[in-house]
């Protein structure tokens, strides 16, 4: 029994892990792009949260799951064009400003899902796997890496479009220049708020998208403040890899096996109370930031407004 046990643990743990790790990812590469722009989205949970409310809605009312993953983007980056208009453009703090849009934009998506729902809280039908020939056959790992949505594989796959597009493209030159040296990418006659634009636009889009996987397969529900927290810790994830689509990658995994210990205890019949286990993604990221942190790289001009011709 206990291997049986060990068995169905791992199983569940690993799985759990790629689910939860997949918001974060999402996250964690949007903002990854904003912070590489010279911008610092806080807002970057307001756009999760906007995401996974506007993606329930159109995933429920449509029954269509890649619809829903449409409405969430949609969604994230109505929440970036205030973000734009308002830290970009305007040049206004832009931590305060991310921090208001996640506090409001919780308490409206609420609001929002009480007047249509009322006390109810309707589910969506389980999401469609993809199981990879071959690989998914393997025990154990075969299951919890080789069986999910589509949407699990895109999301790894972006990660190598988005390190090649870092590296070798003038979009990325662009991007890591109105972080590091907006002025000289200005000389240079590359509009450094329009780069901007796109980063935080990307960066919402991304974000949407995984609020709405969060709601229409992770959890197949939308609940109030379903995000939890996820991108923050997203934020936290882009810090720490110095630029590297691959450490966020590997990051989220890291966050999502602690996130998913709770289903893989209760699976495995582990007794602990919820409230122990759920400390530990957050105890994990302190860990992280004391090991880490001195030595995370980010662009000079990080959250400082670009106005043209300013001294």
């Amino acid at each position: 029994m206990t291997g049986l046990f060990s068995e169905l643990f791992l199983s569940a743990l690993l799985f759990g892990a790629v689910t939860a790790a997949v918001p974060l990812l999402l996250a964690g590469l949007g903002e990854q792009m904003s912070e590489k722009a010279g911008v610092l989205n806080i807002g970057i949970e307001g756009m999760m949260i906007t995401g996974a409310y506007v993606g329930f809605v159109g995933a429920f009312y449509s029954e269509s799951l890649w619809f829903g993953f449409l409405t969430g983007a949609l969604g994230g980056m109505a929440v970036a064009v205030v973000m734009v208009l308002l830290c970009v453009r305007l040049g206004l703090n832009q931590i305060v400003i991310g921090i208001g849009l996640t506090l409001g934009l919780e308490g409206l998506t609420a609001l929002l899902h009480h007047f249509q729902f009322s006390r109810t809280y309707p589910r969506l039908p389980a999401a469609d796997i993809t199981a990879i020939p071959l690989l998914s056959g393997i025990p154990i790992v075969g299951p919890a890496f080789f069986r999910h949505h589509l949407l699990v594989y895109l999301a790894v796959l972006l990660v190598f479009v988005m390190a090649y597009v870092y590296r070798r493209t003038q979009l990325g030159l662009n991007l890591q220049a109105a972080g590091d040296k907006p002025a000289a990418l200005d000389v240079a006659g590359v509009d450094v708020l329009r780069t901007r634009t796109v980063a935080v636009l990307t960066t919402g889009a991304l974000a949407g998208i995984g609020g709405a996987y969060l709601a229409n397969v992770g959890a197949g529900i939308f609940v109030p403040f379903i995000t939890n927290g996820a991108g923050f810790l997203g934020i936290v994830l882009a810090m720490l890899a110095r630029g590297r689509p691959s450490w966020v990658l590997y990051g989220a995994l890291l966050f999502g096996m602690c996130l998913s210990l709770t289903t893989a205890m209760q699976v495995a019949g582990i007794n602990i109370p919820t409230d122990v286990i759920q400390m530990i993604p957050y105890l994990a990221v302190l860990a992280m930031l004391v090991i880490f942190g001195r030595r995370s790289s980010l662009p000079a001009a990080l959250g400082i407004p670009y106005e043209r011709g300013a001294r």
